[in-house]
């Protein structure tokens, strides 16, 4: 089965979309810290808390999350501050 999107995995993180864990008061370190980039190719990377098993038995009914896929949560302030950096549709 071909899928219509498949992520690319020679695309490099070009832009950071929004801002750093740090300067939003949600991380007190370098090391581990939540984040969105935009890729060169245009699609983004989120980093943050893989709680694809906590949520598994608690998805809406028309939510899938696929074999080669995790559900990651961050905090809402990021993706807030992350906004303006995000072009409309």
């Amino acid at each position: 089965m071909t899928r219509r999107w498949e992520a690319d995995p020679s695309a490099l993180f070009a832009r950071r979309l929004g801002k750093t864990a740090q300067e939003l008061n949600t991380s007190d370190d370098d090391e581990d810290c939540p984040d969105i980039w935009q890729l060169d190719n245009g699609d983004v990377a989120v980093i943050g808390r893989d709680l694809t098993s906590v949520y598994a038995d608690h998805l809406p009914s028309d939510v899938r999350i696929g074999q080669d896929e995790r559900l990651v949560v961050i905090p809402g302030v990021m993706l807030s501050a992350a906004k303006r950096d995000i072009p409309d549709a």
